[in-house]
């Protein structure tokens, strides 16, 4: 049977513990994550431009296009700068739950970036096929395979570097350019398929290689997207996640019960709601103790559990 409960959450020394690592983690989150942009926004500057001269000079629509995708990634490597930055604040006054939904507005706008520049590729490679005279078509000249190569291994190596860093730092808008570089690293790989087979008589295939590409980047535009709306909604942590906290709730030797247990990713966080049933003979000191034992207990085994709000439930036994 329930009567009213009591509700608590973290004591004065839990918070103020919880604020020094937050902003710890904050200072070595935003590090980690200027570095991986730094390196990636030379990269990629060196190599758009080094991909647009191999079209230009060899003749190739598709390294143009992948050219234009490289050059893509600068702007959404420069907004994930700016999402991540802003992320990283403390909460303050105005935003008393912090600033982690800013870095899915990154990611947004990243995959919006990388919607538009598809349909720009993909539009001039459909007109390119539909037209017809495929004749009057160039062949791309061998440079153009080389840079196909070239960006192929470069951009390999940007999507496992940027990948890590993203999962040692847990940032979402770090993984979406990470997936940025993979969508181009396959892009050229159509533009190599491509320019190979317009070299060995095929000029079409040049253009049918910038559909290919175009099909490439909206997929990844479309589940960038899709993660970050999650995220910006409200939306429950993983079942395994929600498994294992309660697993870790039920452990506490004096929880008869869980009546609730609620998640919700907040940017790259969670807050977790909970109701614990307790033996209703026990005191009001005793009851907010076994309170406070589950709110430690999760917090310390699920570091990505920043706010928990435990409410005990009195059950007559």
């Amino acid at each position: 049977m329930e009567e009213k409960g009591l509700t608590t959450n973290k004591t004065t020394r839990s918070k103020i513990s919880n604020k020094t690592n937050n902003a710890g983690d904050n200072k070595d989150f935003q590090r980690v994550a200027n570095q991986v942009s730094g390196i990636t926004i030379l990269g990629n500057v060196i190599l758009s431009i080094f991909k647009l001269i191999a079209g230009v000079v060899a003749h190739s629509n598709a390294m143009i296009s992948d050219a234009i995708h490289s050059a893509s990634d600068v702007f959404s490597t420069i907004v994930v700068i700016i999402g991540i930055k802003f992320a990283s604040k403390e909460s303050d006054k105005e935003h008393p739950y912090g600033h982690e939904r800013l870095e899915c507005v990154a990611a947004i706008i990243l995959s919006m970036v990388l919607f538009v520049t598809g349909i720009a590729i993909g539009f001039e490679a459909l007109k390119n096929i539909v037209q017809g005279n495929y004749g009057d078509l160039e062949v791309p000249g061998i440079l153009a395979l080389a840079a196909a190569l070239v960006s192929i291994i470069t951009k390999e190596a940007m999507f496992w570097y940027t990948k890590s860093c993203a999962r040692k730092i847990d940032s979402s808008a770090l993984m979406a350019d990470a997936w940025h570089h993979r969508s181009d690293a396959f892009s050229s790989i159509g533009a190599l398929v491509g320019i190979g087979g317009a070299r060995l008589g095929f000029p079409v295939m040049d253009s049918i290689a910038s559909l290919v590409i175009f099909g490439f980047i909206v997929k990844a535009a479309y589940d960038i997207f899709k993660d970050a709306i999650d995220k910006m909604v409200d939306h429950s942590c993983d079942e395994e996640t929600e498994k294992q906290i309660r697993e870790c709730i039920i452990k506490e030797k004096d929880v008869v019960c869980i009546d609730l247990l609620q998640t919700r990713v907040f940017g790259n966080k969670i807050y977790v709601d909970i109701e614990i049933g307790v033996d209703s003979s026990k005191t009001l000191k005793e009851a907010h103790d076994i309170a406070e034992r589950v709110h430690e207990k999760i917090e310390g085994e699920f570091p990505k559990v920043k706010h928990i709000m435990v409410h005990v439930n009195p059950i007559d036994i």
